[in-house]
């Protein structure tokens, strides 16, 4: 049996900003030189999760073990190995040259300083006689991103961990970044978690993808989360229904539960209804986007349905049958059995 290497390992992990639980993970895993993404909406975890994986901050309960060792915030041991890139760098007040040498100083690495800093900066695109002397505050958003990268690839970092990388930065900058994370992971093997609303990106590069909503994470990449206000039907179903009159019909959850989980795999698409069950919600709605997934092969598809997003997997030979394209008109399938409540 081959053994699997892990960088990280989660275990029982609870986190809460006050009397509101934030992250809430019994079991993560995650391998050495793999790329996972984490997709979610603004405020579903993912900055938290980073910051615990960056060891800047130790979790309410739990352990994360670093290399099979459990680590602590801000250990000698991990400072220099993992790294953090946020969506707004954070500069010193110095000239980008000491941006950049800054975390091998911290390490008293000082040797072959100026070749060092050429190397980082070319890889993020920008010329050092040009840039190496500029002051933090002489630099574009785009510019100060890329800088930021710098400052953590001459480290070589065992982990890069990346939050919104590109989301504010120019096409230019985000092209340059992205190819620089992946450079990290192909030079030196480096371990990648990147939180990004590119989907397009993170199916394409990711090995796998960690879907977090409310704090809790589905293993299995993005799920379709339909919040409600629900009616309650018949004593045990609850109907969400939606402006342009079409209905959503789910077996009922325990008491005061109001978010809804459909598995992507749970669902079906064809091109027309069919007749007979009355427990099979059956909705009218455009294909928006088809997104190749690396690891399967499958494509990923997002339905838009009035105002709700649904994202299931097809299959290249599914495409081809029913003629699948963005803008065609499809219907999605899924039992009222098939959900889950959080």
């Amino acid at each position: 049996m081959t053994k699997i290497n892990l960088t990280y390992h989660l275990k029982n992990i609870r986190h809460y900003y006050g009397n509101t639980k934030v992250l809430d993970i019994e079991d993560l895993k995650i391998e050495k030189g793999s790329i996972t993404g984490l997709i979610g909406p603004n405020g579903s975890g993912k900055t938290t999760l980073l910051k615990l994986l960056a060891f800047a901050g130790r979790p309410t309960a739990g352990n994360i073990l670093y290399n099979g060792r459990q680590e602590f915030p801000f250990s000698p041991t991990i400072r220099s190995k993992v790294t953090l890139l946020t969506q707004k760098p954070y500069l010193l007040k110095r000239t980008v040259f000491e941006n950049i040498v800054y975390g091998l100083k911290i390490r008293k690495d000082k040797e072959y300083l100026e070749t060092r800093v050429k190397k980082a900066l070319s890889t993020v695109g920008l010329d050092y006689q040009d840039f190496a002397p500029r002051k933090w505050h002489e630099l574009s958003g785009g510019e100060a991103q890329r800088v930021a990268m710098a400052a953590r690839l001459i480290l070589k970092p065992e982990v890069l961990l990346l939050d919104e990388p590109i989301a504010s930065v120019d096409a230019k900058s985000a092209k340059l970044i992205r190819e620089a994370s992946l450079k990290a992971r192909d030079t030196w093997g480096t371990t990648l978690v990147i939180a990004s609303h590119d989907l397009q990106w993170l199916y394409s590069i990711s090995d796998r993808q960690l879907s977090l909503f409310k704090g809790n994470i589905f293993s299995t990449g993005i799920e379709n989360i339909i919040t409600g206000p629900f009616e309650k039907i018949n004593g045990e179903s609850l109907v969400k229904t939606l402006g342009d009159g079409q209905a959503i019909t789910l077996k009922g959850p325990a008491p005061k539960v109001c978010t809804a989980v459909i598995k992507k795999d749970s669902i079906s698409i064809d091109l027309k209804k069919q007749a007979g069950d009355s427990g099979l919600n059956q909705l009218s709605g455009l294909l928006a986007s088809m997104l190749l997934e690396k690891k399967s092969g499958h494509i990923m598809a997002t339905v838009s349905i009035h105002d709700l997003s649904f994202v299931l997997r097809l299959t290249p030979d599914k495409i081809s049958r029913l003629n699948l394209y963005p803008g065609k008109k499809v219907i999605l399938r899924f039992h009222s059995n098939e959900v889950e409540w959080i």
